[in-house]
């Protein structure tokens, strides 16, 4: 029996080799058509041209930009006929510039249509050279500078373009530097309530809402300078429903210059599985109708920048053995390795022998679970060919045909080096953080059991010295009698009362630090009842003060210790009765207000004596007046305790006040309820959508 070789290296005989060589050679007839095809419907002029400057191929819309059929027989045969007479000697100072250096700056030029009229276009061109470096051919993209360059009617291919775009789950459009909608797929229009072609020719602003311009106007300005944008956003479609998308804005970048950015818009959820295969199998075919044909030279190079864009994910493709089989330029990107080096290499050696993920298991377990549920996710440490290495999250899909046969598994990773470093810092920060909360908590008991012991001295060491003063007081003054020794009678009461006022120094003393150990009991807490009872004991205490008394009617429920909110309401208002004992009739207000930041605002205000708020820098510490005692008695505790009891209940407070004309304290504290929904003018929310 007669045997070959057939190209894979395999014994076979003569029929099956042929047979074999006229499928591939079918194969690549049909992959050598469509890559023509998407030639002839580019938007822009496309021309190779060999070492003489014939010209090899003129693509679809060049000729009709010339006014010319492909059956035509007056088609440009050369550069020379096709180039106007005043600009030949430049355009072949071009080409042998570019087969000389292998790069040639753009050429503006004029070329000649049909009928003998000239327009004014730019020659872009990259030479193709053999394996011996000899120039084999240039190709050139022509761009019309004048803008008036007839447009090549729609052909059936561009019909299937766009059926094919409208079937993408992805939502695609393309602004020019304008901000003009020049291209928007069926997804991306359905999503505004529109049809494609009703979205051509608006501007942006009348597409996004405006409610969103305002976040991703800045990130536009930022694309159209060059930059590419890349943020998730939360999105409301025209039935009302919300998602979350990842968005992409990536500038097009024209010889040199952005005229436009392309708009993706993809679900987080889906993170483009579907379109990440698609965009692979795209790869294989342009770099295989590469290696066979350099006039789709061109067509690759559009797409290799398509993947260029991508920074931090790679795809790659493995037996169910693990075997790389196919390994893209992406994958080349992320991990160093070049295509000879991986294929045919087991997968395990991109994995990092020491430092495991948290959630992954050896590499064959993890070839077996994607098998068995149909995808495998796994983070880990993966290596480059340099040695180093980077944190990933690698998704494993099994690919099977439609009868359920696997073909094999794709495999997506992205590079999650930031994020995995943000974590460790946190997590850092975390550690340190308890550490220093568990320090400050030994420091607080200490003081606390410091507090304790000197509560406990103040209470016997102090006072009892105190009660024996008074006491022999008391008694010397019995003793003493009706005595005709004034002098003496006023030591004695001087004694007596300071005495009285060391004692309530010190009660007010215990009592401060009491309330700074005492627990809150916190309930809802109905202020007018608390504060009727408040103002009936000052009342009974100053039965023949003219007192005007003007209580807000509808002061509001808070959440707090019903006890300690009375005393601190106790000390504020009876400083105001205090202080205001040198008007004939007095006057004290009780009212709130609702906090902008959360919370209920409160305010005393009275007609008092007031004071310089300007030297009163002390005026919540303990002991500090600011008037003379023998002005106004007291011992300058009643601020302090109170200041004290409201930060207790999350609250603060402050004075307004000038000497003469009385005094105002305010003071927050804690809403009990829901708080209402803040309302704006229609006025105010058109300025926030501008």
């Amino acid at each position: 029996m007669n045997t070959s070789i057939c190209p894979d290296g395999m014994d076979a005989s003569a029929p099956d080799c042929e047979q074999l060589l006229r499928e591939r050679t079918k194969e690549l007839e049909t992959a050598l058509l469509c890559a023509r095809s998407l030639c002839d419907q580019a938007p822009c002029g496309l021309l190779s041209f060999d070492v003489q400057q014939h010209c090899t191929h003129l693509n679809q819309t060049l000729l009709g930009w010339l006014g010319h059929d492909r059956q035509d027989t007056s088609v440009p045969k050369s550069l020379r006929e096709l180039v106007a007479p005043r600009w030949r000697e430049q355009a072949s100072a071009h080409v042998e510039t570019l087969r000389m250096s292998g790069h040639a700056d753009p050429v503006d030029i004029e070329l000649v249509r049909k009928d003998g009229s000239l327009f004014k276009a730019r020659l872009s061109s990259t030479p193709v050279f053999d394996e011996d470096g000899h120039f084999l051919l240039g190709n050139s993209t022509v761009t019309d500078l004048a803008g008036h360059a007839p447009s090549a009617r729609p052909s059936a291919n561009e019909s299937l373009l766009r059926s094919i775009t409208d079937r993408i789950p992805a939502r695609l459009a393309y602004y020019d530097k304008d901000l003009i909608c020049r291209f928007a797929n069926n997804a991306h229009a359905v999503r505004y309530g529109k049809k494609p072609d009703e979205m051509l020719g608006s501007h942006l602003s009348q597409v996004v809402r405006p409610d969103i311009l305002p976040d991703i106007l800045p990130r536009v300005a930022q694309a159209l300078s060059g930059q590419t944008q890349t943020f998730e956003a939360e999105r409301v479609a025209a039935d009302g429903s919300r998602n979350y998308f990842e968005v992409h804005y990536i500038p097009d970048f024209q010889n040199g210059e952005v005229e436009g950015i392309f708009i993706e818009l993809h679900d987080i959820s889906e993170r483009r599985r579907t379109e990440e295969f698609v965009l692979h199998a795209n790869q294989d075919l342009e770099e295989r109708v590469r290696e066979r044909s350099a006039e789709l030279f061109a067509s690759e190079q559009r797409y290799r920048l398509m993947v260029d864009a991508i920074q931090d994910y790679c795809v790659y493709f493995v037996d169910e053995s693990g075997i790389v089989t196919e390994w893209s330029e992406s994958a080349q990107r992320l991990h160093g390795h070049s295509h000879a080096q991986m294929v045919g290499r087991s997968y395990e050696e991109l994995l990092s022998p020491d430092n495991a993920g948290e959630d992954e298991v050896d590499a064959g377990q993890v070839l077996r679970l994607a098998k068995a549920h149909g995808q495998w996710e796994t983070r880990g440490w993966r290596l480059r060919e340099d040695g180093s290495r980077f944190w990933a999250h690698t998704v494993l899909t099994a690919l099977r045909n439609e009868t359920g046969e696997l073909q094999g598994l794709s495999s997506i990773t992205r590079d999650m080096t930031a994020a995995k470093s943000l974590e460790d810092v946190m997590n850092d920060l975390n550690r340190e953080l308890e550490k220093r909360v568990a320090e400050r908590t030994q420091q607080l008991v200490a003081a606390n059991k410091d507090l304790d012991v000197f509560s406990h001295m103040v209470s016997h060491d102090l006072r009892a010295p105190l009660r024996h003063i008074a006491s022999f007081v008391s008694l010397l003054q019995e003793q003493m009698g009706e005595s005709a020794d004034t002098l003496a009678l006023q030591y004695q009461n001087s004694i007596a009362k300071a005495s009285r006022r060391m004692s309530l120094m010190i009660e007010g003393l215990l009592e401060y630090a009491r309330l700074g150990r005492v627990t809150i009991e916190s309930q809802p807490v109905p202020l007018a009842p608390l504060l009727e009872g408040v103002i009936a004991h000052l009342k009974q205490e100053n039965p023949q003060r003219r007192i005007e008394w003007v209580i807000d009617t509808d002061l509001p429920v808070v959440r707090g210790d019903a006890m300690l909110l009375a005393q601190a309401w106790g000390n504020l208002l009876g400083n105001s009765v205090k202080y205001t004992r040198q008007r004939d009739l007095a006057r004290i207000e009780v009212g709130w207000k609702v906090n902008p930041v959360g919370g209920r605002t409160f305010y005393v205000t009275d007609n008092g004596a007031g004071f310089d708020l300007a030297k009163a820098h002390n005026l919540f510490v303990m002991f500090q007046r600011q008037h003379h005692s023998m002005d106004f008695e007291g011992t300058g505790t009643g601020l302090a305790l109170s200041q004290r009891i409201i930060e207790r209940h999350g609250g603060r407070i402050w004075a307004e006040t000038s000497p003469g004309e009385g005094c105002t304290f305010y003071f927050t504290l804690p809403f009990d309820g829901m708080e209402p929904e803040m309302a704006f003018p229609e006025s105010s929310m058109a300025e926030l959508s501008i």
